[in-house]
């Protein structure tokens, strides 16, 4: 019997890309449903191992999983760890701010405290804030977007760096404003061992099969209908 694609990522709620786990097995969302399209190409079962966001590309190397399907924005600080299939999904980046908070545009965050995971995307672009006081999350917990969250509605940081998929479940919270988003289209893949070059290729072809026969935009639009469907 084949054995089954064995991806990491975090067990957290981040609708929706991914929600926490009801049973330690099972997942929903647009993520896991796009690499459960995947794994049936490959003829394969799906498991998920949960995995600190720090512990990825440790896990990755040591071949404890196969690859990691988890947000991953291609960066050269990952191409160094890893190698990346084609993109699943492309998104642009927003900043949230606590309500009220008079933040429109880049300029208003001057002085300000700015969350973003270290060594992301989301980081760089931060990075890019004149005068904005950045402040890295490194993922050691099981949901580092959740720990960005709370330290926004403590006060502990004044604004959070995101991809603007993970906002839209926040559009109504009345705690948090959307203050603006910036078009940077950051592709996101599933990264695997650079010492399995088979393994990537056996993905990434599963992977262009099911964008090049409509069911990865069936699934787009089934969990993110309000965003334009960026892999045509």
């Amino acid at each position: 019997m084949t054995a089954p694609l064995r991806l990491a990522c975090i067990d957290a709620e981040a609708p929706p890309l991914f929600s926490r786990s009801p049973d330690g097995v099972t997942r929903h969302g647009y993520e896991p449903a796009a690499a459960a399209l995947v794994a049936e190409a490959l003829g394969r079962g799906l498991e998920w191992v949960f995995t600190p966001w720090a512990e990825f590309f440790p896990a990755l190397r040591a071949h404890e999983v196969d690859a990691v399907w988890c947000g991953q924005g291609i960066t050269e600080a990952r191409l160094r760890q890893a190698a990346f299939t084609r993109p699943y999904a492309i998104f642009n980046e927003s900043v949230l701010v606590r309500r009220g908070a008079g933040v429109s545009a880049p300029g208003d965050l001057g002085g300000r405290r700015v969350a973003a995971i270290e060594g992301s995307t989301n980081m760089a672009l931060a990075e890019t804030f004149e005068g904005a006081v950045t402040v890295p999350f490194g993922g050691e917990t099981d949901d580092v977007f959740g720990d960005m969250l709370a330290a926004l509605r403590s006060g502990e940081v004044d604004a959070v760096v995101d991809d603007d998929v993970v906002f839209v479940p926040l559009a109504e919270d009345p705690d948090f404003d959307l203050a603006f988003t910036v078009p940077t289209r950051n592709r996101w893949g599933v990264a695997v061992a650079k010492d399995r070059p088979g393994l990537l290729a056996d993905i990434d072809g599963a992977l262009a099969a099911v964008i090049a026969d409509g069911r990865m935009e069936e699934v787009w639009r089934t969990w993110m209908p309000t965003l334009p469907y960026p892999l045509a």
